[in-house]
């Protein structure tokens, strides 16, 4: 098994370095919403300087020439652009699988996931961030948010639309997991995406969970993995796989993370390595994404994982996890460093030998 997920680490590492797997696009930070966590520190009305429908289909047309990754369509609340659909047509028709990422406000209507459905949206994902109302609504900052999520779901259900639901861990909302996973249960929903959280935007440090609240949650999700009728994945706990790899499961091999596989677009055109990492590679109105993701200097660094430092740097595992970047930046100001959210101590730290673990 350790060298069937080198094999396909190596194989991935490869792909990654012309092509990321998934483009993340904040098409606004236009957002009703006020979360307290938002990476984006979305506002109410939309910035001037967002790129026009014009310039979004010319990021399109190169987003294409990047063998057609998921290219998620996310905000703030994308649904405050008038040309949404229209520019989710224009992805579609070129052969572009595009999921929604969409803030549970008034404009969230029944004829909105129709028109979703009519335009070949491949997924929907609205967030859940509590089982109870009162926790859903502190981390949204609007009261009522809770109710209107669950309706939301309901119609989701009824549209059609394959859903998903996203999460962003924290210490607000850490023993309301359980929950959360029987709400996704009961509304048949397709996918549940756990986001760790990282200290940017509105996000602080005090809500962050440490390293062994990571690891129990994410032994946890693997116990879920095996009863659950939905699929479960990670962001910025790529540890995960490191976790799944050690219960004897096959891995599909390289993770995707920050700069590799991963880009994001920002709703002015700045590229980052992901929503999380927070340092601009360039701007897609000035040189073409497909040169800004394979030839940027951070990224490249990002993608080479001899160059992990600290206990990541040795860990037998780096090739399948790597670690947060976003988090090592935030917490360290270097994006190489040592993951801090990571509980695990490399063998070679100990001086063991463990079944399971991949070499490079």
């Amino acid at each position: 098994m350790a060298l069937l997920q080198s094999s396909a680490a190596t194989t991935r590492a490869l792909q990654y370095e012309q092509h990321p797997r998934i483009v993340m696009w904040e098409l606004t930070r236009a957002c009703q919403l006020h979360c307290v966590h938002c990476r984006a520190k979305a506002q109410t009305r939309r910035a001037p300087d967002e790129l026009t429908t014009d310039q979004a289909k010319r990021v399109i047309d190169q987003i294409t020439e990047m063998d057609h990754p998921l290219l998620v369509f996310t905000g703030g609340d994308p649904l405050e652009r008038p040309d949404l659909f229209d520019l989710i047509q224009y992805a579609v028709n070129q052969g572009v699988h595009v999921s929604l990422a969409a803030s549970v406000t008034p404009k969230l209507t029944k004829s909105v996931l129709q028109r979703a459905v009519l335009s070949g949206v491949s997924r929907f994902a609205i967030s859940l961030d509590g089982a109870t109302n009162l926790t859903h609504d502190r981390f949204r900052s609007v009261h009522g948010s809770f109710k209107e999520t669950m309706n939301s779901l309901q119609n989701l259900r009824e549209s059609g639309l394959s859903t998903q639901i996203n999460t962003t861990v924290t210490a607000w909302n850490k023993t309301e997991l359980e929950g959360i996973a029987a709400i996704a249960e009961q509304h048949q929903i397709d996918l549940w995406s756990l986001f760790f959280l990282i200290p940017t935007g509105r996000g602080r440090a005090s809500m962050m969970l440490d390293a062994q609240q990571n690891e129990d949650i994410l032994q946890w999700l693997y116990e879920q993995t095996q009863i659950r009728p939905f699929a479960i994945k990670t962001t910025e706990a790529p540890f995960f796989q490191r976790i799944t790899s050690q219960h004897g499961q096959r891995t599909p091999g390289r993770n995707v993370t920050d700069g590799d596989g991963f880009i994001f677009i920002s709703h002015n055109g700045h590229v980052y390595p992901s929503g999380f990492l927070p340092v601009s590679i360039g701007n897609v109105l000035r040189t073409p994404l497909p040169t800004l993701y394979r030839e940027s200097p951070l990224l490249l660094s990002l993608r080479n994982r001899k160059l992990r430092k600290g206990k990541c740097g040795v860990c037998e595992f780096k090739e399948i996890c790597g670690g947060s970047r976003a988090r090592a930046f935030a917490v360290t100001g270097d994006p190489l460093e040592s993951d801090p959210g990571c509980a695990y101590l490399p063998l070679s730290l100990r001086g063991g030998k463990e079944m399971g673990a991949q070499t490079e």
